[in-house]
């Protein structure tokens, strides 16, 4: 009897691989092999360095994943299927590859507190509790979000939102977030929007979503309805946590 296909859930900025660990228990409990890498560390990793990372740590399983990746995890998901790794792939709420234009004032909003300071692009910056009650939890209540704040984030390395906010003033050929949107032989992919999101607006996930129209590799869309971007960890992530897993397993199995 062949083993199940194991799973890598690939945590984006200002969360720890702490915050997959409901995810890792409900997936475990369902028999399937599930890994939570961490970043690498220092605060000079970008989006190249990290997705080599987890491209490392992918290959060095005796099995292709399936791979789930949230925010900025959910972009170096997209851009390890174009590189032939992974069965299939969730990208949550994915930071927005290079080619994606649509930018509401929500999103710049959630990340003008990194990219105001150069000097930025050169640090682990953290996030405040106030900044992160609007771009990852403002579906809660201030206290709510606080107390996740306090239990799931780690600075994040500013060169990373450095590298995706910049990304379409550099040539498609050095910018760390290219996307081949055309590729066809890649594995099955879904993007995931909450309807909520300040950081990652469902508007900017479709645009991403609809960037693959030329690619016949299977891909889908779905919005998930009163959900700010911390989709993974508020009330109701189960859903999503298993919506994720049926819809990639129905594409590997």
């Amino acid at each position: 009897m062949s083993s199940p296909t194991p799973i890598v859930l690939i945590h984006g900025l200002w969360l720890s691989a702490a915050s997959w660990a409901p995810w890792v228990e409900r997936y475990r409990d369902a028999g399937l092999c599930v890994h939570a890498p961490a970043w690498p560390e220092g605060p000079d990793i970008g989006l190249a360095e990290a997705t080599d990372h987890f491209e490392a740590f992918v290959r060095s399983l005796p099995d292709p994943p399936i791979l789930i990746g949230h925010s900025m995890g959910g972009l170096i998901t997209q851009l390890l299927l174009g590189r032939g790794v992974g069965t299939a792939g969730v990208a949550i709420q994915p930071s927005k590859p290079r080619g994606v234009l649509r930018a509401p004032l929500s999103m710049l909003r959630s990340v003008a507190f990194v990219l105001r300071d150069p000097r930025n692009r050169h640090r682990e910056v953290p996030i405040t509790p106030g900044h992160f009650h609007y771009a990852f939890a403002n579906t809660l209540s201030r206290s709510e979000s606080d107390e996740l704040h306090a239990r799931l984030t780690i600075p994040a390395p500013g060169r990373a939102v450095f590298d995706v906010a910049f990304a379409d003033l550099v040539p498609k050929s050095t910018a760390p977030s290219t996307v081949d949107f055309t590729k066809s032989d890649r594995a099955p992919l879904l993007l995931i929007a909450g309807d909520r999101d300040h950081l990652m607006p469902a508007s900017v996930v479709y645009e991403n979503y609809n960037r693959y129209r030329r690619s016949r590799a299977a891909t889908d869309f779905k919005v998930f309805q009163n959900r700010p971007h911390l989709i993974t960890a508020v009330r109701g992530w189960e859903d999503v946590a298993d919506y994720a897993l049926t819809w990639t397993l129905r594409h590997t199995g």
